[in-house]
């Protein structure tokens, strides 16, 4: 399901559509007894650090399908994905090196 390059990890998922979209994986973090990933496509990682930004991420939480396989689902709960969204902004804001110069 994972592929690691140089330490980022890659995803390979699957849209209601079927169509295969692959996306790298930015944050994960545990809440209670849910595991959430946050994660951009992976194109989008590119164009980001080629433009030296950032862009938006999506927020999946990690299940356990009928066969027992780990799978990951949106978060559909507006409550749920904010309070997730919320910990991933502030992890993410905390990464940022500001230079200060003086």
């Amino acid at each position: 399901m994972n592929e690691k390059e140089n330490e980022r990890e890659f995803f390979t998922l699957v849209d209601e559509d079927g169509t295969e979209i692959e996306f790298e994986k930015i944050g994960e973090v545990t809440l209670g007894e849910n595991t959430y990933f946050a994660m951009i496509p992976a194109d989008s990682a590119e164009k980001a650090e080629a433009d030296g930004g950032f862009c938006e991420y999506v927020v999946l939480r990690l299940e356990k399908d009928e066969d027992g396989e780990d799978t990951l689902v949106t978060v559909d709960d507006d409550d749920e994905f904010d309070n997730v969204a919320d910990v991933f902004d502030d992890m993410f804001s905390e990464e940022i090196d500001y230079d200060v110069k003086g």
